[in-house]
């Protein structure tokens, strides 16, 4: 067999963890490709809501493997607060949850870096979450960092003090800043045995051996395509890629084991902290989109910035990750409005129309062209299928289809497991 994958297609907090949920039992393993615990995965069923940053979506299907990939980044800390919620819900998680020991560590002394970096940046900060994602993806570029595998080797505390004494002489050259190390690393340290209890295991084997024996795989994304280091809205990115590509660097598996490519986007878009946003809104339709889905960070707990949907940006991230399939989340947002508008085309500086993309979405001069459509001005709950759904919505939903050139497969109406619509 071989693998599926699922990856955002704007800015992250597109809703992939509930697709991710719902998909999982046609699945033998989840895995987690990228990130680390900036990624807030949110899931809603039996009247509970679970966020995860670092475990695999997929732990809650009874029976279902869940990696933990060697292109994430893990902070113990992190992982066994997630740990815990999985206890707390009596969820079996032992003989399900892996961890690739080629996977990188988040050190305190990670944080401490994001956080004076970010701190020195005044004006010009990027929006980090601050989790030391940034400071650990350097390390492992300018081969410096500490994994998973090396918690099991006899000269761990050596490697650990090296490279945390680095990070403190780097640290100075912010200027000062207020961070609790000694009792960072307390905790951290405390967590490691969390962390070693799970099974350790080569991933790239792991994988490539489940694959051989005829199991499916589907990839997990974290954040969304406009935030990937190369095709992202640079320099407001994250330090890994987000794209299709990055499953095969982040699990170890070839390019020709990729499948399906599912596509996640929202009716609509938002963005967290700073960096370009073509199509934002300032005014009270932005706040009432913002309300009305309960647009706040599930890891920050930021309030997300809203906006139209950006049509060319939909179909310059379907371009690059080779989506087959798209699922379009939060349709039942727009229920309130009588109408509403998406971009269409950006405008060049000369007046002329274009559906690309240009080099640098922050030069501020870029604008787009609203297009305005009708809207059902109806709930959503109890629409189960396409034929019960209201002919604005599947109005809606052709145009998308023609302006994006890719399939709609599903529609999630709501937060919850069972709000979903299956158009095939």
């Amino acid at each position: 067999m071989g693998v599926d994958v699922i990856l955002g297609l704007q800015w992250g907090d597109e809703g992939k963890g509930k697709i991710v949920d719902v998909l999982a039992n046609n699945y033998d393993l989840v895995a987690r490709f990228q990130g680390g615990p900036n990624a807030g995965h949110t899931l809603k069923f039996d009247g509970k809501k679970f966020v995860l940053h670092t475990i695999p979506s997929g732990i809650f299907r009874e029976g279902l493997l869940n990696l933990i990939g060697n292109g994430v980044v893990i902070d113990p800390i992190t992982l066994k607060k997630e740990i815990q919620i999985l206890k707390d819900a009596n969820v079996d998680y032992m003989d399900r949850l892996l961890v690739s020991k080629k996977a990188h560590l988040i050190l305190p002394s990670h944080r401490l870096l994001d956080a004076a970096s970010e701190h020195a940046k005044g004006k010009e900060k990027i929006g980090s979450t601050l989790k030391g994602i940034g400071p650990t993806y350097m390390d492992k570029t300018g081969r410096n960092g500490l994994r998973v595998g090396d918690l099991f080797e006899p000269d761990f505390k050596e490697k650990y003090n090296n490279l945390k004494e680095k990070h403190l002489g780097l640290a100075k050259l912010y200027g000062e800043y207020s961070f609790d190390i000694e009792g960072e690393e307390q905790k951290w340290f405390d967590s490691l045995a969390e962390l070693k209890s799970l099974q350790c295991v080569d991933g790239e084997y792991y994988v490539n051996r489940l694959l051989k024996e005829g199991k499916k795989v589907l990839a997990e994304g974290a954040q969304g395509s406009m935030l990937d280091v190369d095709f992202g809205t640079y320099p407001f990115v994250t330090s890994s890629n987000t794209i299709t590509s990055g499953v095969c660097n982040g699990l170890g598996i070839a390019p020709q084991k990729i499948k399906e490519v599912i596509g996640i986007s929202k009716a609509y878009c938002t963005r967290v902290g700073g960096g370009p946003f073509p199509t934002e809104l300032f005014d009270a339709v932005g706040e009432e989109i913002q309300k009305e889905g309960g647009e706040f960070g599930a890891t920050t707990g930021r309030p997300r910035r809203c906006g139209w949907l950006d049509v060319p940006q939909l179909r310059y991230t379907i371009m690059i990750n080779g989506v087959t399939q798209l699922v379009l989340t939060k349709v039942d947002v727009l229920n309130i409005f009588d109408s509403f508008k998406y971009a269409s085309h950006y405008v060049n500086p000369d007046g002329s129309m274009t559906k690309d993309l240009p080099f640098d979405l922050c030069n501020d001069s870029q604008t787009v062209k609203l297009e305005e459509v009708k809207g059902w001005k109806t709930s959503l709950d109890g629409v189960t299928n396409k034929e019960a759904m209201p002919a604005a919505l599947k109005d809606y939903l052709e145009l998308l289809e023609k302006e994006l050139e890719c399939k709609i497969s599903i529609v999630s109406t709501g937060p919850e497991r069972d709000k979903i619509i299956h158009m095939n």
